[in-house]
Formats: C-alpha cells, structure tokens, sequence
C-alpha cells in the first residue's frame, strides 16, 4: 500500500535515506560524504507538513519497504519558460532487501497518479551518472533525459 509518510514513519525514513547516501557516496566519493543523511528527523517533521514537498511510502505488512520524497515546482510568468507544473521527485529509495519485488514501479506510479490530480504536466527527476540501476529504472518507467549537467574537474586538468 502506498500513502502519504507519516511521523511515526521517520526512523524508517532515516533509515533508507542513509542507504541513498551510501549509494551515492559510493559513486562519487568526492562530492558526497560517508554515512551521510540528507535530513534529520526534526527536518523530516517539518517536511512532512509541507504540502508542497509531498512523501509516500510503501508499506507492507506494517514495514516500509521504500520512499518517494517529491516537491510540486511551478512556473508562471517567467520571460524564458512556460507556465509549467511539475512534480519533481527529489529523492526515491526501495530497501536494499526488497528491491526486485516493483516497490519501486508502484512508487513510482502512485507518484504519476498525484502528479495528475494535481495537475502537473510532467513528473522529473535527476539521476547521478554512474547509478546505472536507477538509470536503467527509471527508463522502464519511460521517462526520458531532459538535460544533461556536465562537469570538468579541475583537478584533473592539464595545466
């Protein structure tokens, strides 16, 4: 069952985020820190009476098997770009031991779903070069790259 993170969700929450933390220390070293946690829990309760930065989870037989933190983004009256409504997904986990078992896809698709009732036009996302799982994912869920961030590290230039 997927549905709207609750407070007594938050050691949970903890949890996997440290487990995305890993992930992507993991594939870049040098940006991210060890054991790092994107959040702590008084932040997590804050975020979870915005309405604006929506999180799900999926919950079977009282367990929390993953996450989808998302934030409703809007743009109006800019001089470059559209009106738009997007939900971004800022951030999606499914536990390490449950992964293989479509917490993701019925994630992913109740996101969708939230997008629509609100409605978004589009749901976006970023995924780290280097996390060919969520890349090769979130592709099976037909979404498409919009841009791309390039970086050249100095550190490894030729002077």
């Amino acid at each position: 069952m997927v549905r709207p993170a609750e407070k007594n969700d938050i050691p949970r929450l903890l949890e996997l985020l440290l487990q995305v933390g890993e992930v992507h220390h993991t594939i870049r070293p040098d940006i991210f820190r060890a054991h790092p946690c994107k959040y702590d829990a008084p932040a997590l309760e804050a975020l979870l009476k915005d309405e604006r930065r929506p999180i799900f989870v999926l919950e079977e037989q009282g367990s929390v098997l993953g996450y989808a933190f998302c934030v409703l983004k809007e743009t109006q009256n800019d001089p470059v770009l559209r009106d738009r409504k997007t939900l971004y997904i800022d951030d999606l986990c499914v536990d390490r031991t449950s992964r293989g078992r479509h917490v993701g896809s019925q994630l992913y698709a109740h996101v969708c779903r939230y997008a629509k009732q609100l409605g978004c036009d589009s749901v976006t996302l970023n995924v780290w070069c280097g996390n060919d799982g969520a890349m090769a994912f979130y592709q099976k869920q037909h979404m498409k790259p919009r841009n791309i961030c390039m970086e050249y590290v100095l550190d490894d230039a030729d002077d």
